[in-house]
């Protein structure tokens, strides 16, 4: 996440920095730093922030779960954690799924794949 998406779903979510920075548990400082690019959005806070714009979208009960989206079969339903836990909305917030039928161990490597995909794509 750059200073400018950061910066996006502050706006988008309508808190303060010091908002942001409580909700996120970090720093008012920290904040600042994120948004004028002087430190780098850790994965951690990248991940809450993206956790927090999900559960604000309107009509979030009228979205299909990711794997109708997907159109995933049901053996690959059945190996994947964002089916298991119901959570077809987070399923780039769980780690372990396997939309491109491979597990994604780290987060880095899980949003490259995540932030070409419809779902992520549709908190922006």
């Amino acid at each position: 996440m750059d200073r400018k998406e950061f910066r996006y779903f502050r706006k988008k979510l309508g808190k303060t920095q010091l908002q942001m920075a409580q909700l996120l548990g970090v720093s008012l400082k920290a904040v600042h730093s994120y948004e004028q690019g002087w430190r780098s959005v850790p994965s951690y806070v990248e991940r809450q922030v993206f956790f927090l714009a999900s559960r604000v979208q309107k009509n979030m009960e009228n979205r299909s779960p990711c794997w109708v989206i997907k159109n995933c079969s049901s053996e690959k339903k059945k190996q994947c954690p964002a089916w298991e836990f119901n959570a077809g909305d987070l399923c780039w917030f769980i780690s372990g799924t396997i939309c491109d039928g491979t597990v994604q161990k780290k987060w880095a490597e899980k949003m490259k794949f995540c932030r070409s995909c419809d779902i992520l794509k549709s908190l922006f």
